[in-house]
């Protein structure tokens, strides 16, 4: 089976080492354009792209998903600049980031709606998977939802709907924004089970911010793969806890249902270069290679372990399974 990229289909076995949980860009298209933001300058930041991911290339880093979806900020068409510039295999995403409502648009369209049609947001997710994003041809090669602090609102549950529709339909894995302290990946896992949507078909997101063993082992042995996906986001959790919490899992057993990643970008206009750099200088794509996996190999961890973290699962998750509707 083959993974979609910005440059085509890859075969899963040659994704190599791979950042499951990334960002390119995040901005936000009406305030970019009627408010832009001082620091973002498109052409230095696609440099300042092509240049960090090439380092990731020397680090061994083959691979990085772009989870940039809606609601982000998305512009495949800016991010292809980037991919045809650097070795890095580039993975483009679908979905919808909202952690309460959507757009005004889809309270018209859709089933039972005032202007009525098929759901849109199901056709969106799966041209991007099975045509291309936009008119870019770029095909999204995982879906991502988001549930927070606000729960499964009626609109975030629309939008997990629509993957589990298009997760389906298409095979291709879904991926998800938790809140931690509020442990809702057992509500994400539980609604998308529910939906026929097999466990080791979701990455249950952002688990890495939370300490609580219980609650990752739960995830774990229902059959979801859980992201430790925000290593550098020590304004959240430090590295530390963070590595703690890894060993551990490694210890008992759980190497096959973890993947490592930052939540990283090289401009977010949520939390702009300047700030990171003054607070929270470790939340890069080279967290993981430079620190985080020689700490975990100094604190016990196996080289064949951090093959499993790295290599292994990315690619099993990235494999599309068979359409199931």
């Amino acid at each position: 089976m083959t993974v979609s990229t910005f440059r085509g289909p890859v075969s899963a076995d040659d994704l190599g080492t791979t950042l499951i949980h990334e960002h390119v860009f995040v901005g936000h298209p009406e305030l970019d354009l009627n408010l832009p933001h001082p620091e973002w300058d498109e052409d230095v930041a696609i440099e300042t792209a092509v240049g960090g991911l090439e380092r990731l290339w020397e680090l061994g880093v083959h691979t990085v998903v772009d989870l940039t979806v809606l609601g982000l900020g998305r512009d495949v068409g800016r991010v292809r600049r980037v991919a045809e510039r650097t070795r890095v295999q580039l993975v483009a995403s679908t979905g919808y980031y909202t952690a309460d409502v959507l757009p005004a648009y889809f309270q018209t369209h859709g089933p039972g709606r005032l202007v009525g049609g098929p759901d849109p947001l199901v056709e969106l997710f799966v041209r991007d998977i099975e045509v291309g994003i936009a008119d870019t041809g770029v095909r999204a090669g995982m879906l991502k939802v988001v549930t927070d602090q606000q729960g499964i609102t009626p609109d975030v549950r629309r939008v997990m709907e629509a993957a589990a529709t298009a997760q389906r339909r298409t095979g291709v894995p879904v991926t998800t924004h938790t809140h931690a302290p509020s442990r809702n990946g057992r509500d994400q896992l539980e609604f998308f089970v529910s939906r026929g949507v097999a466990p080791d078909r979701l990455v249950i997101g952002h688990c890495g911010d939370s300490e609580d063993l219980d609650y990752l082992r739960e995830l774990m042995d229902a059959g979801a793969t859980i992201g430790m996906d925000r290593f550098g986001m020590e304004h959240v959790l430090p590295d530390s806890a963070r590595i703690a919490t890894v060993l551990t899992l490694l210890q008992e057993g759980y190497a096959d249902r973890m993947v490592l990643s930052h939540d990283a970008a090289f401009f977010s206009r949520v939390t702009p270069p300047s700030w990171r750099a003054a607070n929270v200088p470790r939340w890069n794509m080279e967290n993981i290679s430079r620190r985080v996996l020689p700490a975990l190999l100094a604190g016990g961890a196996t080289e064949e372990q951090v093959h499993q973290l790295m290599v292994l699962n990315p690619a099993r998750v990235l494999t599309p399974s068979a359409p199931v509707e």
